[in-house]
């Protein structure tokens, strides 16, 4: 099962879309710093998921949500899952 993941950091304000097969692991490397881009937000929170049977079509999500490249987009996600 893969998924795709909406982090939020409040230390920077700012959310970070990705998508993995193992989001706890994939949370905790954003967390210790493993991905450069996340590093300075740290500690991140995960505020929203989506499950897909594979990789592939959690991708896919991921660069929809990415092309959209709107926070109230985001946000709107974010709050309809509540």
């Amino acid at each position: 099962m893969a998924s795709v993941y909406i982090l939020f950091s409040e230390k920077l304000n700012k959310y970070y879309v990705g998508a993995c097969t193992n989001i706890e692991r994939r949370l905790y490397e954003h967390n210790i710093g493993h991905s450069k881009f996340t590093s300075t937000g740290i500690p991140w929170t995960v505020v929203y998921t989506e499950f897909f049977d594979d990789l592939p079509s959690a991708k896919r999500r991921e660069l929809q949500i990415k092309k959209m490249k709107s926070r109230k987009y985001i946000e709107e996600l974010i709050c309809s899952a509540q």
